[in-house]
Parts: C-alpha cells; structure tokens; sequence
C-alpha cells in the first residue's frame, strides 16, 4: 500500500503542490494587505453590529484595482462598500437570528462578507462565503477577522452547483445585470428545490423576477453617493418561494 502512494503521489508532485500552496498563500497574503492599506474600519451604517474595512472613494480605488494587478476592464470593488442589498439582508438576519442559528449558510457573491459576518453573529453552525475576486476573498478573511466570527472565504464560481450542504443561502444585491440574473436564478432556485432557504435582498434592480419571491422586509438604506443615484435607496428582503 505504501508503495501504491507514493506512485500516486511521486515527490515532485509533492513538491509542486507544497510551492503552489505556499504561492497561494503568499497572494492572500498579498491581498489582504492591499485591502488594509486601502479601507479604514468603521461601523456599518444601517448595521452598526457589524464593522467593516470600507473605503472611501470608489473610483479611485477601481483605479488602484487596476495598476495593482496591472490590467483594466475589473469589475468595480464590490469587496469595499457595504452595498444596499446587502446591508437590508444582514439587518434582517441580526434582527431574525432564527433564520441561521445553529444552521450552515453560504453568502453568495459575499463581497465584503458582510451578510456572511451577521449570520456568523447570530449563531450560525457554520458560514461560507463565495466569491470569484480574490481581493473579496482577501477582504472577507480581514473583515471576520475584525468581528471575531469564522467565516470561510472561497475564490470559487459556484453558480453551476445547488449550494449544498448548506442549509441557508443568502445573496445581497444580485440581481443588477441580465446575464448575472439568468445565472443567479437557475443556482437559486436548485437550492430551494433541494430543500434550502434562500433570502435575497435588492433595492429594486430590474433583473429581479419577483413573482417567484415572497417580500420578507422592506428597509430605507444608506447608500455610498458614488456607486448608486441616490444617497438612500428603499430595499426589500425577499424569500424564494420553494
């Protein structure tokens, strides 16, 4: 048996793996001190339980996005801004502790892990946050890290899956473009169909089909100024109906 792994595992293979963990580990690294260099931390508006690193200039820390991995066309950095979607889903998860205590969640496309931290604060079993920008996930692990919970950060596309095993899925602000939504939709709805409940939260995007929601809340919710058209946008707190 001995001999069996090591054939299936040979030492350069060893070796290869060892340096790519390391590697990967020096980028999250790297990553998070990006994101501490370029946000402050503070209380959440709207959400005060929860503090995150926030930045205050959205444009200009695209921009930065953009030399520091020297390319542009990168999405916006959703990771530094609490966004209204968001902000209504974790207010409505601290105010509703029963919806994750003692349940496993995932906060889909999380940005700064703000859903995920909440449902962390309110007892959950166990908390995973997806995201695909590694400067989210860096952002994630440094803003668990800031309210004391356990949050696991993943740099995974996982929209062709259900969301298992996780008991609660929970997506602020999703819906904001036509091919996210038509990929968004489909992943929601196979969890609901396996048995999990799925909350969303949008401040009126145009993509949300909401005749296959059921409204839970509805929030005022500060808005940072140069990311919506309004210092305020009205966001509802929606349940997939099964």
């Amino acid at each position: 048996m001995g001999n069996d792994t090591a054939a299936a595992h040979p030492p350069g293979h060893r070796t290869a793996a060892a340096a790519a963990a390391v590697a990967e580990d020096a980028e999250g690294a790297e990553d998070a001190a990006f994101v501490r260099a370029h946000t402050r931390p503070g209380p959440v508006p709207f959400v005060p339980e929860v503090r995150l690193r926030m930045a205050g200039d959205a444009i200009e820390l695209w921009e930065t996005t953009e030399r520091a991995r020297g390319r542009e066309g990168l999405p916006p950095p959703f990771w530094a801004f609490p966004w209204a979607g968001g902000v209504a889903v974790a207010r409505y998860v601290l105010d509703h502790p029963e919806l994750v205590r003692g349940r496993r969640v995932l906060d889909l496309a999380a940005g700064s892990g703000l859903v995920g931290v909440a449902a962390a604060l309110r007892g959950a079993a166990g908390v995973r946050a997806a995201e695909i920008d590694a400067y989210a996930v860096a952002s994630i692990g440094v803003n668990a890290e800031l309210n004391g919970v356990a949050v696991a950060a993943e740099l995974a596309d996982v929209l062709d899956g259900d969301g298992a095993p996780d008991d609660v899925v929970l997506a602020g602000d999703v819906f904001y473009e036509r091919t996210m939504a038509a990929r968004f939709l489909p992943f929601l709805e196979r969890a609901a169909a396996r048995g999990a409940t799925v909350v969303v939260g949008d401040p009126g995007r145009a993509y949300l089909p909401r005749g296959r929601f059921t409204a839970l809340a509805e929030y005022t919710v500060p808005v940072a100024a140069d990311l919506e058209d309004a210092a305020e946008k009205t966001t509802t707190v929606w349940a997939l109906r099964g």
